[in-house]
């Protein structure tokens, strides 16, 4: 799993524990929803801490939350 896919998953997972959706994500969070669809698509290269930081807003958790995972703590480099 990269970066991104890792990314895309923990929304989705966050979705789902707190019983919303992509879009009911994008009203709380104040971002559009063409840009949580591209995320959770693996269609844009870099979702951006900016974005990922509403997210969180929206999600009412810390950035330390969104990535204290075993997902992201596991995920190799990926620069060589």
């Amino acid at each position: 799993m990269n970066t991104r896919e890792a990314v895309s998953q923990r929304i989705i997972n966050l979705c789902k524990e707190q019983g919303i959706t992509p879009n009911a994500l994008s009203y709380r969070a104040g971002v559009p929803q063409s840009t949580i669809k591209s995320i959770l698509n693996n269609e844009t290269q870099n979702a951006g801490i900016v974005t990922i930081k509403k997210l969180c807003d929206g999600f009412e958790i810390s950035l330390y939350d969104f990535f204290d995972t075993d997902t992201f703590r596991t995920l190799e480099q990926e620069i060589k």
